[in-house]
């Protein structure tokens, strides 16, 4: 850090959930105690923007899903991925923080070491090495200094795999459990009236397009074999409600698609269990006291990496709470007459609803993290290796107690 000049953090991120975790970072930062005023730099979108960050370029050039997207614009993102590296060394911050997005972020991160190897550099979530390819956790100890982990269990996983030492610094949910979690009221149990169904069909289109066919074609046999009548909410990004509305014309119960943030915490509020895809949404689930099962699939070529994952699930809330409670359906196992069978209990009080009930009550002990929101327990770890560059070779484990258990 240069006398007198405020320390300047390059932060870069790959997509839209790396950008509002970057601002929250950013806003964090901003109020640390004893932290000179410090100036960003890097790649984000507009909540980066709106904490002072001027971007090198659009985040919509490189926050690509799916593997032929990728392709596509294969030329653009490496061209990116320079362009950033170039640019962290012309600038020379006095740290980089990468966040999420590994495919992008990670080559930045590896070709700013090469050339500028005094520069720390911090990673904010980690990549699933607990699930899938571990040997990238010793690879990151060549050029991550730390790392910053949104799920409990991730420290002891780098401990084990040899990764970059670790910190559990809390996951964003847990900033938003009054909005999550229902008021009084909300979820009142509805003894005579209708169930409400929560379906989750993914928020990319080829999580769409795979799981809206035999996710009705399940509802339409829950109808039959249900004794009890239900609703079905379809919380959907706005990028996605035509297509969704479309793929559900003619399913047997006639779903209301409800988009934006406060529409879908309201439908978690207020529903009592849930079809999901994987993904984060089944943490959000968790939290909220949803009842749930989780289906997938992906193409043939795709197929070939469940060989390769080593986690005993694919569900979050299961692998935070170290037991597989909720149900998965993945690939072929993801037929109609197998979720509408395992969806089928979770609409009465059964010993399958209240054993994933009884679950869901230890997921705050499990993710606790103190007093500190998660922003601000990054920023603290940030900003004491900004002040110490050799601090970030200390693992920050979390007090007894955190939740880091093996996977």
């Amino acid at each position: 850090m240069v006398p007198d000049a405020p320390p300047a953090i390059w932060i870069v991120a790959g997509e839209e959930s790396g950008d509002q975790l970057g601002a929250k970072l950013m806003r964090a930062l901003k109020h640390q105690a004893g932290l000179p005023r410090v100036t960003f730099g890097g790649v984000g979108g507009h909540a980066m923007a709106a904490e002072g960050q001027i971007s090198l370029f659009p985040l919509e050039d490189i926050a690509v899903m799916g593997f032929s997207a990728v392709i596509n614009r294969l030329p653009t993102i490496l061209r990116r991925i320079r362009q950033t590296a170039d640019a962290v060394v012309a600038v020379n911050p006095d740290m980089l923080v990468i966040i999420d997005s590994p495919d992008f972020t990670h080559r930045v991160a590896k070709a700013v070491r090469r050339r500028a190897p005094h520069i720390p550099i911090v990673d904010y979530v980690s990549p699933s090495v607990w699930a899938w390819r571990p040997g990238r956790a010793r690879k990151m100890r060549a050029y991550v200094d730390h790392l910053l982990a949104l799920l409990p269990f991730e420290p002891e996983a780098h401990e084990r795999l040899g990764g970059p030492p670790t910190t559990y610094v809390g996951h964003p949910l847990i900033e938003r459990l009054t909005e999550i979690r229902p008021a009084a009221g909300e979820r009142a149990g509805r003894p005579d009236g209708p169930f409400k169904l929560l379906v989750l069909p993914g928020s990319r289109r080829t999580e769409v397009s795979r799981l809206m066919e035999p996710f009705g074609a399940a509802i339409g046999l829950l109808r039959e074999r249900s004794n009890r009548p239900f609703t079905v909410t379809i919380p959907a990004v706005a990028h996605l409600v035509e297509e969704i509305a479309r793929r559900a014309e003619n399913w047997p119960v006639t779903p209301v698609i409800v988009t934006g943030e406060a529409a879908k915490w309201a439908a978690f509020r207020s529903g009592d269990a849930a079809l999901a895809a994987s993904g984060t949404v089944t943490l959000e689930l968790g939290l909220s006291g949803v009842p749930m099962i989780v289906a997938y699939r992906v193409s043939k070529i795709e197929e070939v990496l469940k060989y390769l994952i080593k986690a005993h699930s694919i569900v979050l809330t299961n692998l935070v709470l170290h037991e597989n409670v909720i149900p998965e359906f993945i690939q072929w196992d993801c037929t109609p007459e197998k979720l509408a069978d395992a969806l089928l209990p979770l609409l009465s009080d059964s010993q399958e609803r209240r054993r994933q009930e009884e679950a869901f009550r230890r997921l705050d002990a499990l993710m606790r993290i103190g007093d500190e929101a998660p922003s601000e327990r990054a920023a603290r770890i940030v900003a004491a290796i900004l002040r110490d560059p050799s601090s970030a070779s200390e693992a920050n484990r979390l007090e007894k107690g955190s939740g880091n258990a093996p996977v």
